[in-house]
C-alpha cells in the first residue's frame, strides 16, 4: 500500500477531530498534518520558521475561512510556485457561495466541497475523498 501525506488547513477543531478520526480510521493515510491558518500553511508547505523539517504533502485539504490568510490566498500562492503547484488541493469549506466556487477554481483548485452539516454526512464525505484521492487516482511523485 501506498504511503500517503494528507495536509489538512483548518482552524474549526471540530472539523479538525472529525476530519483525522475519519482518515485515521480506515488506516490509509499514513501521516496528517495539521495547520490552523494561511500563515501556518504556507510556512509548512514552503518548509519556513518551525516547519523547516515539514514532509511534503501529497494531497492538501484547505478550508477557505481560515485566519490571517484565506483560503484562496493560500491556494494561489500554491498552484504558482513549481515546488507545490502539482499538489492536489481539496477545498473543503462550509461555503456554497458561487463566488468562492468560481475563485477557488480559478486558482486551480482539484474540487471544492461544501462540507455537510450532519455529522454523519461529513464522514461520508471525508471517506469519499479518501476513496477517490488515494485509493483509485495516481498522485504525483514528490519533488523535495
Amino acid at each position: 500500500m501506498k504511503r500517503v501525506h494528507i495536509l489538512l488547513v483548518e482552524d474549526n477543531p471540530g472539523d479538525i477531530l472529525l476530519t483525522t478520526e475519519a482518515l485515521e480510521d480506515r488506516k490509509l493515510v499514513n501521516e496528517i498534518s495539521v495547520v490552523r491558518n494561511g500563515k501556518e500553511a504556507l510556512d509548512f508547505l514552503f518548509k519556513k520558521n518551525q516547519y523547516k523539517d515539514a514532509h511534503t504533502p501529497d494531497l492538501i485539504l484547505l478550508d477557505i475561512n481560515i485566519p490571517l490568510l484565506s483560503g484562496h490566498e493560500v491556494l494561489q500562492k500554491i498552484k504558482q510556485d513549481l515546488r507545490t503547484k502539482e499538489i492536489p488541493v481539496i477545498v473543503l469549506t462550509t461555503s456554497s457561495a458561487e463566488n468562492d466556487i468560481r475563485l477557488s477554481y480559478q486558482n486551480h483548485a482539484n474540487c471544492f466541497i461544501t462540507k455537510p452539516v450532519d455529522i454523519d454526512d461529513f464522514m461520508k464525505a471525508i471517506l469519499s475523498i479518501e476513496d477517490f484521492w488515494i485509493q483509485l487516482v495516481k498522485l504525483p511523485s514528490k519533488i523535495n
